[in-house]
């Protein structure tokens, strides 16, 4: 829960601040018309003007209110309907797997952060979580501009993990509710006996940038087993005894790789970016130098 002056329990008031700056930097323009700051490809002009929001570093200086900037010494960006509307939904794995090692605590804080700057950016942003095979994901549906921020950040705050969902059936659950083109954020381990090719064709298909972002624990990444030991799965609850660790260890990280490899092929082919991240690392690194560094924010 959030202290006195703070936000949100998930990030830090000076991550919030610099959050507030940075906006969404989608790889095509997949978007819908409507209201938003995403210039239609079709051109002409417009003299309806809808909204204002504030200035980021590469956005068109034309449409810069230069009249807000000469009092309050601050530059405002104009949007006017025949701009284009984008599409920003996060999708967060919150099956069992995904409480181990401190994963589901990283995926809520990213949640948070994509969700602040989607809706500062003025994107349509839409929250999901999916859990158990067969139940419905938690969901908020899109919402606009920073009224909806703390509505956003307390749902977030509250989400639980524990379930069987597989990262495919979730996005089938999510397509059944969504409309809309632009970028979808999937958050998760994606360790599913589950086909991943099948998710991330849907989501192309529906006109949605995939983009990928694998959380995985340390203990995941680096195992130390040895002698006999016994895996238990923790969503299926299904047990393999092991005798021999040292190859099972060599099998592990071979596939465990080949899996992050097929992940990056199968998002950018669809348009969209991947990005491996371990649970313990800082949220500020991951997003203030990493994802900065591969274009998914400016």
């Amino acid at each position: 829960m959030a202290t006195s002056g703070q936000l949100t329990s998930l990030l830090s008031n000076s991550a919030l601040a610099r959050l507030e700056r940075m906006r969404i930097n989608p790889r095509k323009r997949q978007t819908n018309l409507g209201r938003g700051e995403h210039l239609a490809r079709k051109g002409g002009t417009s003299t309806e003007f809808t909204d204002y929001r504030d200035y980021s570093a590469g956005d068109d200086v034309r449409y810069v209110d230069w009249n807000i900037f000469s009092r309050l010494n601050r530059p405002y960006l104009k949007l006017y309907r025949h701009e284009e509307e984008m599409h920003f939904v996060v999708l967060v794995d919150g099956s069992s797997s995904m409480v181990y090692g401190d994963k589901f605590l990283m995926a809520k804080r990213l949640a948070a952060a994509f969700c602040i700057v989607g809706l500062y950016g003025g994107e349509r942003t839409s929250i999901y979580a999916c859990h158990a095979f067969g139940r419905a994901p938690e969901f908020l549906p899109p919402m606009l501009g920073r009224p909806a921020l703390r509505r956003a950040l307390r749902f977030i705050e509250n989400l639980e993990g524990g379930g069987d969902a597989m990262i495919d059936a979730a996005v089938d659950e999510v397509l059944l509710r969504h409309k809309g083109r632009g970028i979808v954020i999937l958050l998760s381990d994606f360790l599913t006996f589950g086909d991943l090719m099948r998710p991330f064709n849907r989501l192309h298909a529906a006109g949605l940038e995939p983009h990928g972002i694998q959380i995985l624990s340390p203990e995941e990444l680096d195992p130390e087993l040895s002698g006999d030991i016994r895996l238990v799965d923790s969503e299926t609850g299904d047990a393999l005894d092991i005798s021999s660790a040292n190859d099972l260890l060599a099998l592990y990280h071979e596939h465990r790789q080949a899996l992050e490899e097929d992940l990056a092929t199968m998002c950018r082919q669809r348009g969209g970016r991947y990005l491996p991240v371990r649970s313990d690392e800082t949220v500020d690194a991951v997003l203030f130098d990493r994802l900065r560094r591969q274009g998914w924010v400016r």
